[in-house]
């Protein structure tokens, strides 16, 4: 039998249909199954395997990004030395009291003599009137966090999806900078291109600033264009050994010419041979090499940047479980977009604030006075894989079905207002394929009225 919800928004009734328990069946208004495969969206593209911009012109649109956003930080570029107050001014930016309420997940309130304690770990008496800065690159995925602790907290609404302690992931291969640590020495406040946070001791192998800048600058190089690919087994070094390697990681190729028939046991004619940074026991960085099979999903250079690989690497993410400041090993909002586009060589801003207020790109803006007719007018004329921004969340732009435009993007709430005025307040907590205009992006607002700024990286 089948079952009709009707959904109001924009004076249009749109109706979400489920049919037998063995059919497809969403509370997603408008999803159909075939709007889940990436061949559907890019049979509508134009000129789908044309090169939009080349490996070259991508570094010169990264060149203009740092130059445009001051929380992008060329990291040769630091100073060799911070001050106290300057590296103090740093640490109180990063790990801020919050000024709303913060909750533990068995519901107690963080209290004054808690966030003292929180504070405490930050050792700022610790700081020394000149404090070099080391370098070091990330030997494993890892968390940045907003203080140096494992604690996750929550805000009001008690969402235990959303540990507000929780930043972004650093990944293999990532290159940072050290500025502080904690008294007990199992916490580093690290500086990557585009962010400052604390992560774990253990997941950082300290060298010298040439070795660690050098080493994203080898050819030729891989980048992996899976949602995750991981190593070969490796029985001798653990460390490499079925190691997580996120979309966007650029590797060192090696030859076996170099290194030899036999990699760790094995015989590398059918993989990549990569090198790997090693975090030997005093922390110091080493490398080593390390095997991925010729079938991994990794590409020779960076991936081409044409209409169809940007679709495409979207969609190799689809269904993958939400993770707020890549949490639950997954990632966010920004981080889908950012390691989508990484893949192809984009660097970008880590939150979304800052990627859509941001003066790089081709930028359409809205405001307040912004008409909902203008903005589906300016929807209309973006190209897929174009990026919207609401405040707080991106999505990525799919194309127009009719008059109706759809985003696939990685996103926590399902909210829409149904024919009885009541609001529908479901989860989607992954990466999913939704229309646009029946959706609000908070309990007060449509996707629609929210957005405000479409960017192209064309």
């Amino acid at each position: 039998m089948k079952k009709i919800v009707s959904l109001v928004c924009m004076g249009w009734i749109f109706a979400l249909t489920s049919i037998s328990a063995n059919a497809f069946s969403s509370d997603v208004p408008l999803l159909q199954v075939e709007h889940l495969k990436p061949q559907f969206w890019q049979a509508k593209l134009n000129n789908a395997d044309v090169v939009i911009l080349t490996p070259e012109q991508i570094m010169g649109r990264n060149q203009q990004t740092f130059a445009l956003q001051s929380e992008m930080q060329l990291l040769q570029d630091l100073p060799a030395q911070f001050t106290d107050a300057e590296l103090a001014q740093i640490i109180n930016r990063v790990s801020k009291v919050a000024t709303d309420a913060r909750f533990y997940a068995n519901g107690i309130k963080l209290s004054a003599m808690h966030w003292a304690a929180y504070q405490q770990l930050l050792a700022l008496p610790q700081l020394k009137p000149q404090n070099t800065v080391r370098f070091g690159l990330v030997v494993k995925r890892t968390a940045l966090r907003s203080f140096p602790t494992d604690d996750r907290v929550f805000n009001a609404e008690a969402n235990k999806d959303l540990d507000r302690f929780s930043e972004t992931a650093l990944f293999p291969t990532d290159a940072v900078a050290v500025l502080h640590t904690t008294a007990d020495k199992k916490w580093l406040l690290v500086q990557s291109f585009n962010y400052t946070g604390w992560v774990k001791t253990a997941d950082v192998a300290m060298g010298s600033k040439q070795q660690v800048l050098a080493y994203a600058e080898q050819q030729p190089f891989v980048v992996i264009t899976g949602a995750t690919v991981r190593t070969a087994f490796n029985p001798e070094i653990a460390a490499v050994s079925e190691l997580q390697l996120d979309m966007g990681i650029r590797l060192p190729l090696q030859s076996a010419a170099d290194v030899g028939f036999i990699v760790h046991g094995q015989n590398p004619a059918a993989s990549y041979i990569v090198q790997l940074p090693l975090r030997d026991a005093n922390g110091n960085l080493s490398f080593t090499s390390a095997l991925l099979p010729l079938s991994a999903d990794v590409h020779q250079g960076y991936l081409p940047f044409t209409a169809n690989n940007i679709i495409g690497q979207a969609f190799k993410f689809l269904g993958e479980r939400y993770g707020w400041g890549h949490d639950y090993n997954g990632r966010d909002c920004t981080g889908f977009t950012s390691e989508i586009f990484r893949s192809f060589g984009f660097l970008m801003p880590r939150n979304s604030g800052q990627q859509g207020n941001g003066q790089y790109g081709k930028n359409t803006r809205f405001n307040s006075e912004s008409s909902g007719e203008h903005k589906l007018s300016a929807i209309s004329k973006a190209q897929p894989g174009d990026l919207l921004y609401f405040p707080g969340h991106v999505s990525l732009y799919l194309g127009m079905l009719g008059t109706q435009p759809f985003m696939i993007h990685d996103v926590n709430t399902l909210i829409y207002p149904q024919q009885n005025g009541e609001l529908y307040q479901g989860t989607l907590n992954g990466v999913v394929v939704t229309p646009l205009l029946p959706l609000n992006a908070n309990v007060e607002q449509s996707y629609l009225d929210a957005l405000y700024a479409v960017k192209s990286l064309r």
